[in-house]
């Protein structure tokens, strides 16, 4: 018994820790990006480049974590990241210099990249080393509750508060977050055997694959990166759905919360490519509804098909690296999130420039969802690549 409350404590200082340092550090800008337009001057273009920053602290900290093998070092990192995500959105409130919430959002990047990475391979190393499922379904579906946090609380703080007290109001949130986050994830076991005292070995894929693969990663962070930033402005804007942004980025949030785990148990049956594939077919539909279907109703199905991918593939890709390397799964998980954050860095300023040039965002959509038909393609010539490496490692007579 004391074994699985240790798992359950271990398990849901992961999933706290990625409401803190993805949801309120990182994705409360998506719905509070339309307050700070209307209350505090920002322009569209720039709340492009104040995304762009974000990811770009994001990819600084992917890098970090590919270039760092040490687990003691890891998990100093994953604490800093916590107190980060805290401060920098505290900041996002005390002041309207544009130059400062660039710092802030920079910042705010790389905390977001310690609960992702950082975060997920010790929590993914402690599940591998305990003899658990080596998953992180349960993990991910912090994510999905970050969303959902921040919406509710943005939507309920909007018509009492002024934009920078919201932010504050976060911040208070996001501090009472940090303590079990802080407190229930254990110092990480640096020996190379599990608990029954098996080894643990690294067996990575071919380069060809590698390469391949972080290219689809790439596309996937195109379709990510342009919906989630960008959604509650885009649903905004649609005729008669004036002010139903908000409950949209809610309900991916919502979508969001058990699809890594659903996804896991599509993978373990059908394999992770397949399950990728599938993922990545569906959220195409989910990024297009609400531009081509009419109404509330294609915008809900669509934000309910876009949720219900996009975190799953991000746990199914990180979980991935995890298995290839189970002795230092941050280290491919880096190199994955290098290729996704590359994507999150041009895709927002891009999409902002449309925007500003257009009047909406129609263009951004239709860019992601063209990135994810390409990033399907390559999943499927990656299937091809690994059944010829399978058969290639079996002995012939």
């Amino acid at each position: 018994m004391s074994d699985q409350i240790e798992r359950l404590k271990v398990l849901t200082a992961g999933v706290l820790s990625l409401i803190l340092m993805v949801g309120i550090a990182r994705f409360s800008y998506t719905p509070m990006l339309p307050i700070m337009q209307q209350q505090a001057g920002l322009g569209i273009s720039d709340g492009g480049w104040l995304a762009t920053i974000n990811f770009a602290g994001y990819l600084c900290g992917a890098l970090i974590a590919s270039l760092i093998s040490d687990l003691l070092i890891k998990d100093r990192l994953y604490r800093i990241g916590l107190v980060v995500a805290v401060l920098s959105t505290a900041g996002m409130g005390l002041t309207d210099n544009f130059w400062l919430w660039s710092v802030l959002r920079f910042l705010a990047g790389l905390s977001s990249a310690a609960g992702m990475l950082i975060g997920s391979g010790l929590i993914l190393n402690w599940l591998i080393r305990h003899n658990y499922h080596s998953e992180l379904g349960i993990h991910f579906s912090g994510i999905g509750l970050g969303i959902v946090v921040c919406s509710i609380a943005v939507e309920l703080m909007s018509p009492y508060f002024d934009w920078n007290e919201q932010w504050l109001l976060l911040t208070l949130i996001g501090s009472l977050i940090l303590i079990p986050a802080w407190a229930w994830l254990p110092p990480p076991n640096t020996s190379a055997l599990t608990n029954n005292g098996e080894a643990m070995v690294d067996a990575p894929p071919s380069r060809t694959f590698l390469r391949l693969f972080m290219v689809s990663y790439f596309c996937a962070g195109v379709g990510y990166v342009v919906t989630t930033t960008f959604i509650v402005a885009i649903i905004d804007q649609l005729p008669g759905l004036e002010g139903k942004g908000i409950w949209t980025f809610m309900i991916i949030g919502l979508a969001a919360t058990p699809a890594a785990i659903l996804w896991d148990l599509f993978a373990r049956r059908f394999g992770n490519l397949n399950a990728l594939f599938c993922a990545s077919v569906i959220q195409i539909i989910g990024i297009l509804l609400p531009v081509i279907g009419a109404g509330l109703f294609w915008t809900i199905i669509g934000a309910i098909l876009f949720g219900g991918t996009v975190v799953g593939m991000v746990s199914l890709v990180l979980t991935m690296a995890g298995r290839y390397y189970p002795t230092r799964p941050a280290k491919m998980m880096g190199k994955m999130t290098l290729s996704y954050g590359a994507a999150q860095i041009v895709a927002p300023a891009i999409t902002g420039l449309l925007a500003e040039r257009n009047g909406n965002y129609n263009n951004g959509l239709y860019l992601a969802a063209a990135m994810m038909v390409l990033g399907s393609v390559i999943l499927l010539m990656l299937k091809v690549i690994e059944r010829r490496e399978a058969q290639a490692l079996q002995p012939t007579n």
